[in-house]
């Protein structure tokens, strides 16, 4: 999270250090220094006075290996929900087709039970004579 604070500029070195003042790109000390403050390298007064590049460089180095290995961890993660995923989706897909199945067994039962059931009332509405055989 460091390495967000860090913010580059474009600036130029005083006359005496460049007396052609071309345009750099790069951090300014002071504000590597509150981040980090062994990022910079110190003047004799103690005083931020260049940002150690080779340290940054460094730095950002250690944070892309960490994003690296946790978006490989993100990426088996992914690899391990698509799977399961994968997965669910046959065992819906078999157990739809149960349910259509029994759907279809029940059907077939309830038409045989109605069958049953107008059969009976026939035979209940149909007067029965017995013979009495004295």
């Amino acid at each position: 999270e460091a390495i967000l604070a860090l913010k580059p500029v474009t600036f130029r070195y005083k006359k005496e250090l460049d007396p052609e003042g071309i345009p750099q790109f790069g951090l300014v000390a002071e504000e590597v220094e509150k981040v980090n403050p062994d990022l910079v390298a110190r003047d004799k007064d103690d005083k931020p006075y260049t940002v150690r590049y080779e340290a940054v460089n460094a730095m950002l180095l250690n944070e892309f290996i960490k994003e690296h290995k946790a978006f490989i961890e993100e990426q088996r993660k992914v690899q391990e929900q698509s799977a399961t995923i994968a997965q669910l989706k046959s065992v819906v897909a078999k157990q739809e087709a149960t349910a259509a199945q029994h759907q279809k067994q029940i059907e077939t039962l309830t038409a045989g039970l109605q069958k049953v059931s107008a059969q009976l009332e026939l035979s209940k509405s149909a007067p029965r004579t017995v013979q009495n055989s004295q």
